[in-house]
C-alpha cells in the first residue's frame, strides 16, 4: 500500500512577510508616499531575518506596490489608486460637468461611509476623526483656501477609513485625490456666497458628532445634507457668477459702440 504524502508546503516566511505588508497598504495604515522603517527596525518588528524582509519586499515591488528612491528608503506607491486617477483627471479637465456626477457620487458614497463609520470606529479611528476635524475648524479660521481643501480631505478620508472596508478606504482616497482641484475651486466658489462657511462648520460638526456618538442614521443624513448642500450652493455660486459674466458683456459691447460713435 501506497503512503501518502503531504501535498501541503510551508509558506515561505518572505510570502508571510511581503503579506502582512500587503495588508498594512490595503488597509491605509501605510499610505502612498510613506516611506517603510529602516530594514533593521521592521526585521526586528516583524521577527524576521533581514534577507527575508529584503525578499518580502521584493516581492513588493515586483507588484508594484513599493519602489526604491535615490538616496534611500522604500516608498509605497499610489499604484492602487493611479490607473483611476489618471484616466478621470484628464476628463474632468476635459468636461467641467463632470463635478456634479461627482458630487452626486459623493452624496451615495459619503453618506453610506459615515453610517458605517458610526457603526464600526474604533476608539482610535475616533481619535484620528476629531484630530481631523480640530485641524480643519483652525484652517477654516486661518481663512487659508489650500490648508481648507487639504483638511477637509484629511477628515472625509479619516471618515472613510473608519469604516474598516477597504474598497471604500481606498475608493474615497482616489476619489479625494481627484477632486483635490476640485474640492479647492468649490470652496473658492462658497466663499461668495454668505454664510456658506459657517453652514459647512455646522455641517461637519454634525457628521463629526453622529459618528463619535455612534449614530449611524444621523451620521448618513448628516453626511448627505453636506453634500446636498454643496451642490445647490455651487449651482447657486455658478448661476451668479454666469449672470455676472454675460452682465459684463453687455457692459462691454454698449462701451464699444459708445466709443466707436
Amino acid at each position: 500500500m501506497s503512503k501518502l504524502h503531504n501535498t501541503f508546503q510551508v509558506p515561505r516566511i518572505s510570502d508571510a512577510v511581503a503579506s502582512a505588508l500587503e495588508r498594512r497598504i490595503l488597509e491605509g495604515s501605510l499610505k502612498p508616499g510613506d516611506r517603510l522603517p529602516p530594514e533593521r527596525e521592521l526585521a526586528i518588528e516583524l521577527g524576521v531575518s533581514r534577507p527575508s524582509l529584503r525578499e518580502a519586499i521584493q516581492k513588493l515591488a515586483s507588484k508594484g506596490l513599493v519602489q526604491s528612491r535615490q538616496g534611500g528608503g522604500t516608498y509605497v506607491t499610489d499604484r492602487l489608486e493611479s490607473t483611476f486617477l489618471d484616466t478621470w483627471q484628464e476628463m474632468m479637465g476635459m468636461h467641467p460637468n463632470l463635478r456634479e456626477d461627482l458630487l452626486e457620487f459623493r452624496h451615495m458614497l459619503e453618506g453610506q461611509a459615515a453610517e458605517w463609520a458610526a457603526e464600526r470606529a474604533t476608539d482610535a479611528d475616533l481619535t484620528r476623526l476629531t484630530q481631523a476635524f480640530d485641524a480643519m475648524n483652525l484652517a477654516s479660521d486661518a481663512d487659508d483656501l489650500k490648508r481648507q481643501s487639504s483638511t477637509d480631505i484629511a477628515f472625509h478620508q479619516a471618515i472613510g477609513e473608519a469604516t474598516h472596508n477597504i474598497v471604500i478606504g481606498h475608493l474615497s482616497a482616489a476619489l479625494l485625490r481627484l477632486m483635490h482641484d476640485n474640492i479647492h475651486l468649490n470652496l473658492k466658489e462658497l466663499k461668495t456666497i454668505p454664510s456658506a462657511s459657517s453652514a459647512l462648520k455646522s455641517q461637519h460638526a454634525a457628521i463629526h458628532d453622529a459618528i463619535c456618538e455612534h449614530k449611524p442614521a444621523d451620521a448618513r443624513a448628516a453626511a448627505e445634507t453636506h453634500i446636498d448642500f454643496v451642490r445647490e450652493s455651487l449651482a447657486q455660486s455658478l448661476r451668479s457668477a454666469s449672470r455676472r459674466e454675460t452682465a459684463e458683456r453687455r457692459l462691454q459691447n454698449d462701451s464699444s459702440k459708445t466709443f466707436a460713435s
